[in-house]
Formats: C-alpha cells, sequence, structure tokens
C-alpha cells in the first residue's frame, strides 16, 4: 500500500532528485543529488539546508547546463548520533565526497577518496564502476551499498565500514585508515528481464536489512535510463529473504523507517523524477506480514 505526495519547498520550488530520506531534528532530511542543498520536510513546512559548499559558484546541476559531472552525487543518508551522513556515489571523482549534517543544521564535508578506492578494491571494481547508494547502521559500523549494473560488470554488493574512522575523517581528526571488510553479494532478481539494484537501506531493530531497489535500464553509473520496475527486499546478512514488487516502476531512490507495529512496517520513501522540472514524491509505504527471523 503506498500513498504519494508531490514534494515542494515553501516557495513553491520543487524538491529535486530525490536520492535520500533520513530522520532529521522534527522532520526528514530529503537529500538533492544535483543541489548542495537538501529539503528538510517538517509539519508545514519545507525548507533548504546547505550540505555542502557551492562547486565552481554553483548551486545546482544538470545535463541541460553541462554542469552535471560537478554535482555531489550524495545517494545515501544515515543518521549516526552526530547527525545524518551524506554519502556520494563515488561514480566520479567529483562525487567521493561527505557531508555530516548536524542537529542545528550546520555541516562539515570532506574528500574521502582513499574509502571509496578501498571500497572498489574490496569488491574487485575498478573506481568507475562504483555506484554506493545506499547505506545503515548495523550495530558500531556502516553497511555501504553498491548498486549493481551488470552491464558494466557491477553486482550488487555491501561492505561494511568502520563508522568511527569514518566520522574522524570527515571531522578533520587524526584518525587510523578507514577499515573496509565484511564483503556482501546479493541477487534480487530481475523485472523484465532487468536486475533489481539496491538504492537505499534501513536497518531493522533484529539486525535484518530493508533495500529498496530498481530495474534501471542503463549502461552505466552515471546515466540514467528506463526504470521498468521497483521492489523492496528483506536481507538476512546475505541471505536475501523475500522480494516484494511495488505497483508501479517508481525510481525509489530513499529509504526510511516511520513506524514498526504488531502488523507490519510503516516506510517514507522518496522518488527521483530524473527531471530538474517535475517534483520527486513521497509515498507512504506500509509493508504487512513481514517475515519473522
Amino acid at each position: 500500500m503506498a500513498d504519494k505526495t508531490d514534494l515542494t519547498f515553501d516557495d513553491g520550488s520543487p524538491v529535486r532528485a530525490a536520492s535520500a530520506v533520513a530522520p532529521f531534528g522534527d522532520g526528514w532530511l530529503v537529500v538533492q543529488d544535483d543541489a548542495t542543498h537538501a529539503a528538510w520536510v517538517r509539519p508545514g513546512s519545507t525548507v533548504a539546508v546547505r550540505v555542502a559548499e557551492p562547486v565552481e559558484g554553483l548551486e545546482v546541476f544538470s545535463e541541460a547546463a553541462g554542469t552535471k559531472h560537478l554535482k555531489p552525487d550524495f545517494e545515501a543518508a544515515c543518521p549516526v548520533p552526530s547527525g545524518v551522513l551524506l554519502l556520494g556515489s563515488g561514480s566520479s571523482p567529483a562525487r567521493m565526497r561527505a557531508s555530516l549534517v548536524r542537529p542545528g543544521a550546520s555541516f562539515a564535508t570532506a574528500d574521502v577518496t582513499s574509502a571509496y578506492r578501498e571500497v572498489a578494491l574490496a569488491l574487485d571494481l575498478r573506481p568507475d564502476q562504483l555506484n554506493l547508494e545506499g547505506a545503515c547502521l548495523v550495530g558500531d559500523r556502516l553497511r555501504w551499498f553498491q548498486r549493481a549494473n551488470l552491464a558494466a560488470g557491477a553486482p550488487t554488493a555491501s561492505v561494511d565500514v568502520d563508522l568511527a574512522a569514518l566520522l574522524a575523517a570527515i571531522s578533520g581528526e587524526a584518525a587510523a585508515p578507514i577499515k573496509i571488510d565484511g564483503v556482501r553479494r546479493y541477487d534480487l532478481g530481475t523485472i523484465g528481464s532487468v536486475a533489481l539494484a539496491i538504492t537505499d537501506a534501513v536497518a531493522l531493530p533484529d539486525g535484518r536489512v530493508l533495500v529498496s531497489a530498481a530495474a534501471e535500464d542503463t549502461p552505466n553509473a552515471v546515466d540514467d535510463g528506463p526504470v521498468v520496475g521497483a521492489a523492496v527486499a528483506l536481507l538476512d546478512g546475505e541471505r536475501v529473504v523475500a522480494v516484494a514488487e511495488l505497483p508501479e516502476p517508481d525510481k525509489v531512490e530513499g529509504l526510511a523507517v516511520r513506524e514498526i507495529t504488531a502488523d507490519g512496517i510503516r516506510l517514507l520513501a522518496v522518488v527521483d523524477a530524473d527531471d530538474p522540472t517535475v517534483p520527486s514524491r513521497r509515498l507512504d509505504l506500509w509493508i504487512r506480514d513481514l517475515p519473522t527471523v
């Protein structure tokens, strides 16, 4: 079951390219992957929150303007004890940055290219094959998910990251190298002959992970393509416990838990329209009969 709402700022402008969502203060932080600001969605109001400095004087980026290559491309938003951690996709050198958005809407950013290169090594990928689109906390580790692109030779996978070392690097503290381990690979199946690939992830209290996935027909980690289907899947370690196809092929790119009840789980999802002039959408999902451990 899903209810849909357009996401717009208080001035009527669209929330662009929603790529991730996380709880923030008394609302939700919706990340725009082609802008230096996120949207803080609160009851009765949606305002911009800066998450990165301008890039070459620009605040928004697009293919039409010839500036897509400059965008930070934050694709993961993970709540951590000190705020919300945003992570770039890693699909180009410009996208290997992290931002920590703190309560009060201050932020700190850092180039963490070394961590991305370690992830690529762990997954046996070239750096240009990276497309890291989801992250969640499992215990004291950050589980970071690689979005598959089988045409480019990159399967769906995840690694575990030393969160404390990553946060120290962002804050500028001297720290040990960021340890990457716990490689896992997943097969979520296909829709219309296109592989489902993970776009975001949230951890459940029992240690399992719920992920959103899209079947997007694209030849690489940078270009958009037609989305032929979407799904939500439940993971237990490396095991795919269940996959539920969504009724419409919405490109769900962000996922957050709103409430867990005796009869299911309520989720907030955000959908990227792949058009900067069209508002991203919010989906309120309700999943019933979640398989038990």
